[in-house]
């Protein structure tokens, strides 16, 4: 089952090591990190947002106790790290970040292949399921408290104006809001379209893990300790909530509690480092939170499949 493991999490570092290796032989410039950062947030997870949601069949992802769990558990952890870091001074939008990294699942890149490795080909609806959470719910939710805590004093109504001008110019808030709206409409999505949302969605990954090893080969500001806190809460105290509330609370059958504990045991996902980078927030903390997490998650995964 290590193998296994290392199979599905090898390509992620070979993924990072190649953007490290580009920007430290100056095969990519000073600013491709940001760049490729900006590609990712404004073309291909909007696309990949919108052809989820647009495409989603409810009948298939309606499964509420998976649902509430996965939901609980995830704003339960990042809720309590928001509060924590901002009981440390820590500003709504650097706190809105950390609590991305704590309880943002790696469940797209790293979440599908495994759940279909531990669980069979049942294991991709519980995945699928998870990553609509994660992307549309979590995600914009702390797209929202960023750009909330960017308006410090300003007055309420000058904050509600531009916090909702903003929104409404954010891709990754936008994206899943016109996806359920196309949804509703029954209309679906020709081949051509679906053909072109899946080339520009699929090069969300690499480009993402280029960018954040380019980012961790160049010259940036600010200590990295802050990571461990959040690596713990994200390989440690997640999935023990969600074992807790999986089994303990809802009492879910037994393939989906495994499901879920198993997801909120991935890794922190590229998501907190996008927008790390993109509102320019500490994103030194971010990369390193997501590089060794993917790393100690070799070992806490493997506890986990041993207890499951």
């Amino acid at each position: 089952m290590l193998l296994a493991i290392l199979s599905v999490l090898t390509p992620v570092f070979g993924l990072i090591l190649v953007g490290y290796g580009c920007r430290k032989f100056n095969r990519l410039g000073p600013t491709a990190a940001s760049e490729l950062n900006r590609f990712v947030v404004w073309l291909c997870l909007p696309a990949m947002i919108f052809e989820a949601t647009a495409t989603a069949v409810p009948e298939e992802i309606w499964q509420p106790g998976f649902i509430w769990v996965t939901t609980l558990a995830t704003m339960v952890v990042f809720v309590t790290t928001v509060i924590w870091k901002l009981k440390t001074n820590r500003g709504l939008a650097s706190a809105s970040i950390d609590g991305l990294g704590a309880s943002y699942a790696n469940t797209g890149y790293v979440g599908i292949p495994l759940c279909l490795l531990v669980l069979g080909d049942d294991g991709l609806e519980p995945a699928l399921i998870a990553s609509i959470i994660v992307v549309c719910v979590v995600f914009a939710i702390a797209v929202m408290l960023i750009e909330i805590g960017l308006q410090e004093g300003s007055t309420p109504m000058q904050a509600a104006r531009k916090v909702l001008l903003a929104l409404l110019k954010n891709p990754l808030v936008v994206s899943p809001l016109i996806g359920i709206g196309w949804n509703m409409t029954g209309l679906g999505i020709n081949e051509t379209a679906a053909t072109f949302l899946k080339l520009v969605g699929d090069a969300m990954v690499p480009c993402a893990l280029v960018s954040l090893g380019a980012f961790l080969a160049g010259k940036y500001e600010g200590s990295s300790g802050g990571a461990w806190p959040l690596i713990t809460i994200k390989l440690v105290v997640h999935p023990l909530l969600t074992w807790w509330l999986a089994y303990e609370v809802f009492e879910l059958p037994e393939f989906w509690a495994k499901a879920a504990v198993l997801l909120a045991a991935l890794p922190t996902g590229t998501g907190p480092y996008m927008l790390a980078e993109l509102y320019q927030r500490e994103p030194a903390v971010v990369s390193k939170t997501i590089l060794y997490s993917t790393t100690g998650s070799i070992v806490t995964l493997s506890v986990w499949l041993a207890v499951l």
